[in-house]
């Protein structure tokens, strides 16, 4: 690579080019171009190829829906999972209550501790220390990593006992589960889990200490919102700024735009739309704390006041932080199901088969997952919408981002591309599960 020259130096045009962004999952780019002292142009393209699961899913059985679709991803598989059963349920008139309810919660708990360990300790963290990625920081700070991959085993044992397997896991049915733990299964994971909550609380303090840089956006957040619960699996869709919807609502109240530099489709709320406003917002961590940081459990709650992290806050860097305390309820939520389990008659609620329409909405790690299916009355699949959080977030990175560089453009290219990056991974982007690439072109006329 070349080293430019600044703006006004001779130099017309400036362009860097990286081949592979380490930390992010997929293949995407961002091009950025300024003119002058001004950011012309923001483009963060997702140029991987569809992979066509609601296409896949057409003419298929209902219950195939939680198998397939678990397959989207190797992080959050749960999350499509439960999206999918829930809206599968939702069409066939299916209500899970009792320890199947809270077994569910449990499933949840066990993804967000290991996709948030793996995301605190070894794909954003290197950014805030200056590490290029987290083997070097293992070098200088060994203690600190093996504590993110502690927790990230915790979560990884909850999958293993209810998923049935860590990854893609194949114990998740329409109605319930195809086997449910015995007390004494269950009663295993307390102890494992009892270490994970330390090292939660302990990586909240230790994220807290982490440099932030100063910047802050005014956010439409939205996420999902439970009568007495921090939301995982139900809930109504709300947002910062009144939106307060059943998920039902979904498909009415936004909307999906496809851009040409993307392959992942933009997603906007209709009415700021209708009234002239982009109808960008943001979902994840972030948007969740915002919103239901009144419902977190005590310890958690704790941790968030120790860390100073108060609900309001707008800085995207700090996402992380809200991921350390979402770590700390996971974990304490975790202990409070299996203490308190009794296991379930049976491991399944049964369905009869009709016509109908399903909506299924979660709290993947990233955000909110929304699923949509057409049933025929033979139960099998006549129509599927899926809608991931990357794609939901995506035009807001895009406006992070062209704030971001106004304010930064004197620095030096190698400098400004961190930032942009480190931006990017604050949203801990699935753009799928595959190759980790970015290629980055910055355009300085």
């Amino acid at each position: 690579m070349t080293e430019p020259t600044a703006p006004g130096e001779g130099q017309a045009t400036r362009v860097i080019e990286v081949d592979y962004l380490a930390r992010v999952e997929g293949e995407g780019a961002l091009y950025v171009r300024t003119e002058g002292d001004r950011v012309a142009q923001v483009d963060f393209k997702i140029f991987e190829p569809p992979r066509f699961f609601e296409a896949f899913l057409r003419g298929r059985r209902h219950d195939e829906a939680p198998d397939i679709t678990a397959r989207i991803c190797g992080i959050c598989p749960v999350a499509y999972q439960m999206s999918s059963v829930h809206a599968m349920e939702d069409a066939l008139g299916i209500t899970i209550d009792g320890p199947l309810r809270e077994l569910r919660r449990l499933l949840y708990c066990g993804e967000w501790i290991e996709s948030h360990a793996l995301h605190v300790y070894m794909l954003h963290a290197p950014d805030f220390l200056g590490f290029q990625d987290a083997v070097q920081m293992a070098q200088a700070h060994p203690g600190v990593l093996e504590r993110g991959l502690g927790l990230k085993k915790a979560g990884n044992l909850i999958g293993q006992l209810l998923g049935g397997r860590e990854v893609h896991p194949i114990n998740v049915r329409v109605g319930g589960f195809y086997r449910v733990p015995t007390r004494k299964e269950l009663a295993s994971l307390h102890d494992p889990l009892s270490r994970a909550l330390d090292a939660a609380r302990e990586t909240v303090r230790w994220v807290r200490g982490l440099p932030f840089p100063e910047f802050e956006r005014d956010y439409e957040f939205v996420a999902l919102r439970h009568p007495h619960e921090y939301p995982f699996c139900e809930g109504r869709l709300v947002s910062s700024r009144g939106l307060d919807i059943a998920v039902s609502e979904y498909p009415t109240q936004f909307a999906e735009q496809h851009v040409a530099r993307s392959n992942a489709l933009h997603s906007r709320l209709a009415a700021r739309v209708a009234a002239g406003e982009p109808g960008h917002y943001l979902v994840g961590p972030l948007a969740r704390y915002n919103l239901n940081a009144d419902r977190l459990g005590p310890i958690a709650a704790e941790a968030a006041h120790d860390a100073g992290l108060a609900p309001g806050c707008r800085n995207p860097f700090k996402s992380i932080l809200a991921r350390a305390v979402e770590l700390v309820f996971a974990c304490e939520e975790a202990l409070r199901v299996i203490d308190a389990y009794t296991p379930p008659p049976l491991p399944h609620v049964a369905g009869e088969l009709r016509a109908g329409v399903g909506h299924g909405c979660t709290e993947a790690p990233r955000g909110i997952l929304y699923h949509r299916y057409e049933l025929n009355a033979d139960g099998t699949i006549a129509d599927a919408v899926i809608v991931p959080p990357t794609s939901q977030n995506q035009a807001t990175i895009e406006d992070d981002l062209r704030a971001l560089l106004a304010t930064r453009l004197a620095l030096p290219d190698a400098e400004l591309q961190w930032q942009c990056e480190q931006a990017i991974r604050n949203y801990d982007p699935c753009i799928s599960c595959a190759t980790h690439f970015l290629k980055l072109e910055v355009d300085r006329r």
